[in-house]
């Protein structure tokens, strides 16, 4: 790739990170190196094989867990830098062709960091690397720096009936 573009998926329907998950493994089936971090996220999702079967794969979790029942800690702040930190040096290594910070839209939305310190990172990027953001409530600079920005609404959801998070679909 010449020229390496920033997109964003966000909104509140499902797939976002399913569609980060999809165009990595474009990226690996066209022998391309992808860097998956996830931010917030520590539960054990299927995804987390990935690795195990695909060449080129790396993913790495950055996260204690969910908001739902509970406020972030200084501990998920701490995490969330390093998690940040981590993909810094890799957007700026260039030894990946495409880096996806999963989540990196709720940790702003949580305060886990600022939107400033996400767009110092993308700033520093190796010019050829493709960088995917996802997550829900993206800020309005973050979708200013995109190249593309996708937004999932959710028409109709089975979670609405009670059906849970599905092995293999929703994790």
């Amino acid at each position: 790739m010449e020229r390496g573009y920033i997109h964003v998926y966000t909104g509140n329907g499902k797939g976002k990170t399913t569609a980060a998950l999809g165009i990595s493994l474009r990226c690996v089936c066209a022998g391309k190196r992808v860097f998956f971090g996830q931010f917030i996220k520590d539960w054990e999702y299927s995804e987390l094989r990935a690795e195990e079967i695909l060449p080129n794969f790396e993913i790495v979790q950055f996260g204690r867990g969910c908001f739902i029942d509970r406020d972030p800690e200084e501990e998920d702040r701490r995490a969330a830098r390093e998690g940040l930190a981590r993909c810094d040096r890799v957007l700026q290594s260039g030894e990946y062709d495409l880096v996806v910070l999963d989540e990196v839209n709720v940790a702003l939305f949580y305060d886990l960091f600022e939107a400033a310190d996400v767009l110092e990172v993308l700033e520093r990027r190796n010019p050829r690397v493709e960088v995917v953001l996802t997550g829900r409530y993206a800020p309005q600079e973050i979708i200013d720096a995109a190249d593309l920005v996708t937004e999932m609404k959710e028409v109709k959801h089975y979670f609405n009936e009670g059906v849970g998070a599905r092995t293999g679909i929703e994790r």
